[in-house]
């Protein structure tokens, strides 16, 4: 198991437990994990460790919202993303250092983006063109949704606002919604594990990490419906979308 600092475990665990929060019932908050991760570890070591530790939690989201997915729509969003995967996979190892860890921060920042544009459409939802907006049919949009969502899960494990950006647009219902997006990336993660085992970002020694914080992540995402019911939701995600931001920029302008 790789060696930590005590303030780098603290992190780490803080990492984990978001991660089981966002799969639980906060949106948004596994990306403060993608942020804190690319600093306690190197950018592109950080993408390997958290995969597994991201798997645990959706296996427990997927025990919890099993009866509720919408397969077609993961029928027809898997192959495109999993074609954005393997796209990615060649990018990877071409891309420097220094370049990459610009490219987590802006992934970062454009996942933001995308998620208050999702709740602008979600509250002009009620005057929009009885059929849907304009976009929502087109074969366009799922191909550049899936194909973008597969390069920045692959790239920085930070897809979650894409895919929710194209399910919202599918108008799911609630549950159907959270279902269909947990076994969406639990299929997709396990399809990423030998991409990232063959860059050689998950190892034994790496894999110990990520099980231990794995578990953490697992507990976190069964406990998070009874805990996020007590945090206040507006105050709680400002700040957590505040800390998203702040660790983009630094990434991005590396201070």
């Amino acid at each position: 198991m790789p060696t930590l600092s005590q303030e780098q475990w603290i992190f780490a665990i803080i990492g984990a437990i978001c991660v089981g929060l966002g799969k639980g019932g906060i949106p948004g908050i596994g990306n403060l994990t993608v942020a804190i991760y690319a600093q306690i570890f190197s950018p592109k070591e950080s993408v390997g460790i958290l995969l597994p530790v991201l798997i645990f939690a959706d296996v427990v989201a997927i025990v919890i919202y099993r009866q509720h997915a919408e397969w077609k729509m993961i029928a027809k969003l898997f192959p495109i993303s999993a074609a954005g995967v393997i796209l990615a996979t060649f990018l990877f190892n071409t891309i420097p250092a220094d370049l990459f860890q610009v490219i987590i921060g802006s992934i970062l920042l454009i996942m933001t983006g995308l998620h208050f544009l999702k709740k602008q459409l979600d509250l002009r939802r009620p005057t929009a063109i009885k059929n849907g907006l304009p976009y929502e049919k087109s074969k366009w949009f799922v191909i550049c949704t899936g194909l973008l969502g597969g390069v920045a899960t692959m790239l920085a494990n930070a897809a979650g606002p894409i895919a929710a950006f194209y399910l919202m647009a599918m108008k799911l219902p609630k549950y159907a919604f959270i279902s269909t997006s947990a076994w969406f990336f639990f299929l997709i993660n396990v399809f990423k594990i030998p991409f990232q085992a063959s860059l050689d970002n998950i190892s034994f020694t790496s894999l110990q990490l990520s099980i231990a914080l794995g578990l953490v992540a697992a507990v976190s995402a069964g406990i998070a419906p009874q805990i996020v019911k007590y945090i206040p939701q507006k105050q709680f995600s400002t700040l957590i979308w505040m800390l998203i931001i702040i660790s983009g920029l630094k990434m991005v302008i590396h201070v």
